[in-house]
């Protein structure tokens, strides 16, 4: 008798041992995946040597921080061109506002004098060769000279006349237009020349850490090659599958949690894509005893400040947070 509840004991224990070894073997609910990254890939529109390189890999750059720069010495020297152009025609574009310098006015004046002096002195001789006609000493022919001789004299005091007024007027409105238009376009001329220059400069467009370098100082970089991966935390994300039965219980914008190898505690990510085709592991013919192989990618962004926790092609599981949607296996 006391053999057979010794074998008894024996078999409830070997059994408890077995659902103990059964719970701990049963599967944690959670979709398989990996950390994935968006790399941005800085690069300058124009080729050049690769004059200086600021940053080295696995370094952290804040936004604005100069990265590299490529020669320049071009870009420099039309640049001074363009700004001496703009120069040019600001002058000519003033200059229309103004008449002429006094000293060319002075000799309109001089002119205009010298008319009126002839003019008088016409005038004199013409009253003279009428008294000479009156009495039958000259002819009728130098009267008439002498009154064409007043007329051209007159003439010229008028045109001398016009001359000082022209002198101190400005340019006409179609011509200070033109001018002004020519300083428009030397300063447009300029803004291409300075974007030009500035392209050979690249800065840091967001916080990121300095993923690879390409080129070092002396080498040529062909025009939007590469020169820098930056990884901004925003741009790390997880990539995990779900499978096709337990799809219909994820939505976009529903919290998961991420968890990892060394990663501490897990980190919430919210699901931004869900992909409308599915994989397979492996290729399956579809048929009712395959389909559970179907599995589709989602995509979900931790906050930046965890983001920096995850390492581009780590292994990570996702899996519902509490209190949001679960897979339909997780319920069974």
């Amino acid at each position: 008798m006391k053999n057979r509840n010794h074998g008894a004991g024996a078999l409830a224990a070997l059994a408890a041992l077995c659902l103990l070894a059964a719970c701990g073997n049963r599967e944690e609910p959670g979709w398989s995946g990996y950390a994935e990254a968006d790399y941005v890939y800085v690069s300058s529109p124009l080729a050049g040597t690769l004059s200086a390189l600021n940053v080295e890999a696995g370094q952290q750059v804040a936004r604005g921080k100069p990265l590299f720069a490529l020669e320049s010495e071009s870009e420099r020297a039309a640049r001074e061109e363009a700004s001496a152009r703009v120069d040019v025609a600001r002058y000519q574009a003033e200059n229309t506002d103004k008449g002429k310098r006094e000293p060319e006015v002075a000799v309109n004046q001089a002119q205009l004098q010298q008319a009126r002096a002839q003019a008088e002195l016409a005038q004199h001789d013409l009253a003279r060769k009428r008294e000479l006609l009156a009495k039958g000493f000259i002819s009728r022919a130098q009267v008439d000279e002498a009154q064409a001789t007043l007329a051209q004299a007159q003439a010229r005091v008028a045109e001398s006349s016009s001359a000082v007024q022209v002198a101190r007027l400005p340019a006409r409105d179609d011509e200070r237009a033109a001018a002004d238009a020519q300083v428009e376009a030397a300063r447009q001329a300029l803004k291409q020349t300075e974007w030009r220059q500035q392209q050979k400069q690249q800065a840091a467009p967001a916080d990121a850490q300095v993923a690879d370098t390409f080129f070092r100082p002396g080498e040529f970089v062909a025009a939007g090659q590469p020169v820098v991966a930056l990884l901004p935390p925003a741009n790390i994300k997880a990539r995990f599958y779900i499978p096709e039965p337990e799809l219909p219980s994820v939505t976009l914008g529903q919290t998961v949690l991420l968890e990892c190898d060394g990663c501490g505690a897990p980190i919430a990510a919210r699901v931004t894509h869900i992909a409308t085709r599915p994989e397979y592991t492996p290729p399956v013919i579809y048929s009712n005893s395959q389909r559970s192989k179907l599995v589709f990618m989602a995509e979900a962004h931790p906050a930046p400040a965890d983001a920096t926790r995850l390492r581009p092609g780590q292994p990570l599981s996702a899996r519902p947070q509490a209190g949001t949607a679960k897979p339909a296996s997780s319920a069974r």
